[in-house]
């Protein structure tokens, strides 16, 4: 099959090599010149694990290729997924305008009968516009069926979840433009489920809200915990071993970021909103979570009263492990807040650094190593659980800390390993460790 991409980001690249790898032929589209030369080297513009590797492979086995020219890819291509941006506008709604302008180029470019494929998250309705644009513009003897077929992948997982995905949801206007794709997805092995455009669209938004409010609601558990004197691990392993709620997206932490669930529960929100139907529920995961991000940050000035002129260590920038990626990472809310009170910031990430110095610049140092971002450091904030800092001995921050004291806002280490150590240990949703944190630190008994 002959398969064409719209955009390059995160979803179109992962989509583009994984369809190619199950033996399509490919070709990914992005207005961005520099961006395609360097794909076109075998050179991912993101950091995905197993990415850059299988763009090598299926490149080399001429099944992948990138262009700047729209009608190079679209003219003779069977299938065209749009996996462009969606942003989020002020208000919270997605702005549609990249798909938008992908769903004209690809009406000004075809030339035979095509499928057109939505990957991008859009609002419910939005595949309906889609084919309304295209049929605007198309010539008049093509034939465009629509079809929505949603991603679930995990942002450093992407590769592993294409293959072992729990569903493949295709909505689709007619059951012969659904059968192609789930033709074209069969060799991935994973079930497929059939709906409408419209509840394909809202899957997506719902499965995202859902997950998002799992995670805002352990860490409303885990701030009661800390209150009433419990163990937020015990407590969440004791519900998750409920088969209705399950172990997953129950692990407390200072709350969910990256590029979707902020943006699609705040679009799921402004939807329902549109209809006359107040997402409540929904408006409060959201507002918990904007909390959750800047906890540690206000357990530290509990702790230690004025923060400036104090040096930090803050350990993780992404938003999660495994990828580079900052968009809304509670790193960039605690950072901002210690700045504002002064203090010096040194940040440690194993990939993410790049991508930070664009946000950042020079207000901040960064380090090469979690030894170097410790040293001499008065406060540490241990904020994204890379391999790398979660295995960091407790013994270094010890070693090389002026003052060791610990705020974990992933609850990386055990409590008894670090009162071996003689550290100052404050986590997430459990008891603080040290004596000088057991006088002080109010939200514990």
């Amino acid at each position: 099959m002959n398969i064409a991409i719209a955009g390059t980001g995160y979803v179109g690249l992962v989509t583009g090599v994984c369809l190619a790898h199950i033996g399509h032929h490919v070709t990914c589209v992005d207005k961005d010149k520099e961006k395609i030369a360097k794909m076109s080297q075998g050179i991912s513009p993101i950091y995905e694990p197993g990415l850059e590797e299988l763009m090598k492979e299926n490149m080399d086995a001429k099944r992948l290729h990138f262009t700047a020219n729209p009608k190079e890819a679209y003219a003779n291509a069977n299938v065209i997924y749009i996996a462009v941006g969606t942003p989020e506008r002020e208000d919270g709604s997605a702005d549609l305008q990249y798909v938008e302008d992908a769903a004209r180029e690809i009406a000004r470019s075809i030339a035979n009968d095509v499928i057109v494929v939505t990957k991008s998250t859009v609002p419910v309705g939005t595949n309906e516009r889609i084919k309304h644009i295209i049929e605007m513009e198309k010539p008049p003897y093509v034939r465009v069926d629509i079809v929505s077929n949603p991603e679930f992948l995990r942002e450093g997982s992407a590769i592993y979840d294409t293959f072992h995905g729990d569903r493949i949801v295709i909505g689709a206007e007619n059951e012969e433009a659904a059968n192609v794709i789930a033709k074209i997805n069969e060799p991935f092995g994973i079930p497929i489920i059939k709906t409408d455009l419209r509840s394909a669209e809202m899957i997506k938004y719902a499965a995202n809200a859902f997950l998002a409010t799992k995670i805002s609601f352990i860490n409303e558990i885990a701030n009661i915990c800390e209150k009433v004197g419990a163990n937020i691990d015990d407590v969440a392993y004791g519900i998750g071993q409920d088969h209705r709620i399950g172990p997953h997206f129950l692990r407390a932490g200072i709350g969910y970021g990256g590029s979707c669930f902020p943006k699609d529960t705040k679009a799921l929100v402004q939807l329902s909103g549109n209809v006359d139907h107040p997402f409540e529920l929904l408006q409060s995961v959201i507002k918990v979570n904007n909390r959750q991000r800047v906890i540690l940050y206000e357990k530290a000035k509990q702790v230690c009263g004025s923060l400036y002129g104090k040096k930090a260590a803050v350990l993780g920038l992404a938003f999660k492990p495994n990828t580079d990626d900052m968009r809304e990472a509670p790193s960039l809310a605690i950072i901002e807040r210690l700045l504002a009170d002064g203090v010096r910031v040194t940040a440690y990430d194993p990939v993410a650094t790049e991508k930070a110095k664009a946000l950042l610049g020079d207000r901040i140092d960064y380090a090469s190593s979690p030894e170097e971002a410790l040293a001499g450091a008065d406060l540490a904030f241990i904020v994204t659980e890379w391999k790398q800092i979660v295995e960091l001995p407790l013994s270094v921050f010890a070693q090389q800390m002026a003052t060791p004291l610990i705020f974990d806002g992933r609850n990386c280490y055990a409590l008894d390993e670090a009162e071996k150590h003689g550290l100052q240990y404050v986590s997430i949703g459990r008891r603080a460790v040290g004596q000088i944190l057991n006088n002080h630190y109010s939200f514990c008994q």
